[in-house]
């Protein structure tokens, strides 16, 4: 099983993630680990990506993904997976615009579970500025939110809110997964 982890900056995939490594044994891969200089960089100084910046890291997240599939080890994927062309280049190296491609592929990413950390602006952006010692500018948040498609009912996907607790969270995730395995 692959959890990947996603939502806006400051969701708390980060921390989530952690926990939920810890509670249940898993490798955590963070996305941010794997950003080429160039990304760190334009985002540090408050640069959205664009999809041209995006498409290569998402795709060395898509061979991580395939290593731990193929090896049968469980592991947890931070990764903001804003958009839906993202999450396909996550699962499959490339977009799948066609409906019936992407319901044939569907086998071949079993046991791959999108978990959005969904919250406010409000509170992302309280979070954002107690923040530190992380390279993205505050300023970017309103621009996460502008090309966020939330996962739909189509993908292999639970939505949960980050009103609650780390503890609490965590819980959800590992109530649900017998469900996705």
């Amino acid at each position: 099983m692959i959890l990947v982890l996603m939502g806006v900056c400051g969701s708390g995939k980060t921390a989530v993630g952690s926990f939920l490594a810890n509670q249940l044994g898993w490798t955590l891969f963070d996305g941010d680990d794997y950003h080429p200089m160039e990304n760190i960089d334009r985002m540090a100084k408050g640069i959205p990506l664009c999809d041209e910046d995006r498409i290569p890291w998402l795709l060395v997240l898509h061979d991580i993904i395939l290593r731990e599939m193929s090896s049968g080890r469980n592991a947890i994927l931070i990764c903001s997976a804003l958009k839906r062309v993202y999450r396909e280049t996550l699962l499959f190296g490339t977009e799948i615009s066609n409906l019936k491609c992407r319901e044939e592929q569907r086998d071949r990413v079993k046991g791959i579970l999108f978990v959005y950390l969904h919250g406010s602006i409000e509170l992302i952006s309280k979070r954002m500025a107690t923040r530190k010692g992380h390279f993205m500018a505050p300023s970017l948040i309103q621009s996460q939110f502008d090309i966020l498609e939330p996962p739909s009912a189509s993908e292999n996907s639970i939505t949960l809110d980050i009103e609650k607790s780390i503890p609490e969270i965590a819980a959800e995730i590992e109530s649900a997964l017998p469900s996705y395995l």
